[in-house]
């Protein structure tokens, strides 16, 4: 996407989500601008929703625009761009995108009513996005490391450039040898302390002279702990900042806060932290291995068949740590396989679903141009503009990835154990992060069958259970895009692409 590209995006956003004044913050992730908004009922989601560019829309703790891999990160400086050059300007009075209609405001009105019964942000999910916040921006650099780890791995194996090796296999382990430093940096950032303490306390954990320590009969290693013992560290360093900058006179504050802080927060880390973090970083894979070793298929099938649903309720971000421990402990997380599968059985059920409505040309035309990015993992065009929408789809969909995440976790129950050793990537573009003990070639047709699984499963749940005769009724009539007359609205705005 060009530049000029991505700045009418970003243009054509702007005024539908109630324009610059009413934009207090801008972010975005790995695949969804996210803004903080003053007032809610300014934004025009329907209207977003039809823009070409635009896979869907979240309302949250902050509102997100599905824009998809690499688009997000060229779309939002643009938009921040846009934001601050409308702010330094004179303020001038925008016209309305569109004439608000009657429709539209019972569209906003009904989905006002689902963003508030969805907006009940208990104080658990709310830290777990906090948690969340902390991982997602190491996400780029898992996946490169990964990659170059997966092609390390490869070239080993069949002997090829033999002198390239060493170099590869440093680029791809030096990341992950000091991630415990970059989790206690994001961690003092996230929760109001000073990064560079949070990073110094969590470095503590991975320097090497910790070996020499011994307390409690019991020796240090290098590393002990990992990201939970950084995440845990670099917290306790907030707390300890806090409460120096309360007590400590400003005319010693330069000096003292930041000795006493790394100092306490060492001391604890060193004698408590560590061991205990450590303990929890294995138990963490003692179970997982487990828990596919022994019963495998039935593991498989639970964790395949509610991540859709656990990504719907923010649940997920729980998982994050987790599949860092993992990577961190065994070199690849065992559980983004298995969980990987209910993207595959969401594609599967927005197949069937193209199939079960030949007439509804908006909905297969949306289909098809989502299609692509759910084979390579992107599932929000397909579950926001598809199968959660229609109720039974979705349903059907997570059967689907049940079904596929039965299949791979019953290799693993035979012994047949492998993950990614990144997290981020899923569905196909999971391929060249797979790594496991029985060789590239099995890990692969493993996967690739329960991809394979997946799809069918997801797609014959759909055909066959996904609608109701009435939905059918409603749904399957004659919208084919190509030959209706008017595709805009008379100010220009892109009509809605989804029945609602």
């Amino acid at each position: 996407m060009s530049t000029d590209k991505n700045r009418a995006t970003a243009a054509a956003i702007l005024p539908l989500v109630g324009g610059p004044d009413n934009i207090t913050s801008i972010a975005h992730c790995m695949t969804r601008l996210r803004i903080s908004l003053r007032d809610r009922s300014l934004v025009q989601d329907e209207a977003l929703r039809a823009l070409p560019a635009v896979l869907g829309v979240v309302d949250d703790d902050t509102y997100q625009i599905v824009l998809g891999p690499g688009a997000v990160a060229r779309v939002t400086p643009e938009f921040e761009a846009l934001v601050a050059e409308a702010r330094s300007a004179a303020p001038t009075a925008d016209p309305p995108a569109r004439p608000i209609t009657a429709d539209d405001l019972a569209a906003q009105g009904a989905a006002l009513k689902e963003a508030q019964k969805a907006r009940n942000a208990t104080p658990f999910k709310l830290f777990l996005r906090r948690i969340a916040n902390i991982f997602v921006p190491l996400i780029p650099a898992l996946i490169g490391c990964g990659v170059i780890a997966g092609l390390n791995g490869l070239l080993t194996n069949l002997g090829w450039v033999p002198a390239v090796v060493p170099a590869l296999a440093a680029i791809a382990s030096g990341f992950m040898s000091l991630i415990a430093v970059f989790v206690g940096y994001n961690t003092a950032k996230e929760f109001g302390g000073t990064p560079i303490l949070g990073g110094a306390v969590a470095a503590i954990i991975v320097f090497p002279g910790v070996a020499k320590i011994d307390a409690f009969g019991l020796e240090l290693k290098p590393g002990q702990g990992g990201v939970l013992g950084a995440l845990a560290a670099a917290l306790l360093a907030v707390y300890v900042e806090k409460w120096c900058r309360r007590w400590v006179p400003e005319t010693l504050d330069v000096l003292v806060t930041p000795t006493l802080t790394v100092l306490i927060s060492g001391l604890v880390t060193l004698f408590g932290l560590m061991y205990l973090a450590g303990a929890a970083s294995a138990a963490i894979g003692a179970f997982a291995n487990w828990l596919l070793a022994s019963g495998g298929a039935f593991a498989g099938l639970v964790l395949g068949g509610l991540f859709l649903p656990l990504v719907m309720l923010g649940l997920h971000q729980a998982l994050i740590p987790i599949h860092t421990t993992l990577i961190e402990q065994d070199g690849y997380t065992v559980l983004l396989p298995i969980l990987a599968m209910a993207g595959a059985g969401q594609v599967g059920a927005a197949i069937a679903v193209y199939y079960r409505l030949p007439r509804n040309g908006t909905l297969r035309a949306t289909i098809k141009s989502a299609l692509p990015a759910g084979f390579l993992g992107v599932g929000e065009p397909l579950i926001y503009g598809v199968s959660l929408p229609l109720g039974r789809p979705f349903v059907t969909a997570c059967i689907g990835g049940a079904a596929g995440g039965a299949f791979v976790g019953l290799f693993h129950q035979l012994g047949v154990a492998f993950g990614s050793t990144a997290i981020g990537p899923s569905g196909w573009a999971l391929f060249p992060l797979l790594d496991g003990r029985s060789g590239a070639g099995i890990t692969l047709a493993i996967y690739a069958g329960g991809l394979l699984v997946g799809y069918l499963v997801g797609f014959t749940a759909t055909y066959f259970f996904g609608f109701t005769r009435q939905m059918l009724t409603d749904l399957d009539t004659d919208t084919d895009p190509d030959q209706a007359p008017d595709t805009t609205t008379a100010t220009g705005t892109p009509k809605e692409r989804v029945p609602a």
